[in-house]
């Protein structure tokens, strides 16, 4: 290979092999060309083991296992409510909520509220939905709500410059009306975190929570660079209870950016962009299903 004239490598170069990294994690390549050298990084299940792996960050993980009849049935018993996700999987598409009840399951998935008689039944209508993809199955947060619809939040953390990592924009999503997920792709409602939090905790504990939703991201990053070093961005998605305990529902490797673009305060959309441009990452900024709130 010829080298440029300060004897680094073109710059040419250096951009297509930024751009061929973030695109093989985007696909799911082998080798070198996946972040970390590593095809797990999509991976919900992988990325919680390392999670996992941290004291701080543990007790904010919900009990999550690879989805079989056992532990679909282990969980329920449990908990009571599940939520059953692909492993491998992005907004918000396949995601389920499971129930247990004194007249057998409920089964919730997008608009459709399935009621089946026995286990048996509900394990029947789920695989026919789940398209031979392996699943996960987690704990299910009861969430706090705004107007009875759930509500989570959205953390943007980013490498910056420094190469540091940087907590770049937070964000509060709200379901769709009859929905059990809250992404924007699946048309919820997007709101500044601060006023969220204000409703639903109280304007004294709101900053405090926000800042502890930050201190997440930063753990959960730290962690996670430790396996996938290539890392350049996470998006966290963090629910709030109504004990006011907070929970890392899943870790996102190649997190939307659109939701930002609602915001009256474009100062996160600004430095998430430009951030994302220094590691080669162009993100889609079109709004399609997702509402300002």
């Amino acid at each position: 290979m010829v080298l440029g004239p300060t004897g680094c490598l073109p710059l040419r170069v250096v951009r297509f092999a930024i751009w061929y990294g973030y695109a093989c994690e985007k696909k799911g390549c082998r080798g070198e060309g996946a972040v970390g050298g590593q095809r797990d990084v999509r991976s919900k299940w992988g990325k919680t083991r390392v999670i996992l792996r941290s004291r701080q960050l543990a007790s904010h993980v919900p009990e999550t296992r690879p989805m079989n009849r056992a532990s679909l049935k282990a969980m329920l018993g449990k908990y009571g409510m599940v939520y059953v996700k692909p492993d491998i999987g992005a907004r918000g598409i396949g995601v389920m909520k499971v129930a247990k009840g004194k007249r057998g399951y409920m089964v919730h998935y997008g608009t459709v509220r399935k009621r089946l008689p026995s286990f048996n039944a509900a394990c029947k209508w789920i695989k026919g939905h789940r398209r031979k993809r392996n699943y996960l199955v987690q704990r299910g947060i009861v969430m706090v709500r705004l107007g009875g619809r759930p509500l989570d939040f959205r953390v943007m953390i980013q490498r910056n410059e420094r190469r540091r990592w940087e907590v770049t924009g937070t964000l509060a999503r709200v379901a769709s009306p009859g929905k059990p997920v809250t992404n924007g792709s699946q048309g919820g409602t997007i709101y500044p975190s601060k006023r969220i939090l204000n409703k639903v905790a109280g304007r004294a504990a709101a900053p405090v929570l926000l800042n502890r939703f930050r201190t997440l991201a930063r753990r959960s990053a730290a962690r996670l660079a430790i396996r996938y070093p290539e890392l350049n961005e996470l998006g966290l998605d963090v629910a709030l209870d109504t004990k006011r305990r907070y929970w890392i529902l899943e870790i996102n490797t190649a997190p939307d950016a659109k939701p930002f673009v609602l915001l009256d305060d474009r100062s996160a959309i600004r430095r998430i962009v430009k951030l994302g441009r220094r590691y080669g990452r162009i993100y889609d900024l079109t709004i399609r299903k997702a509402k300002k709130g």
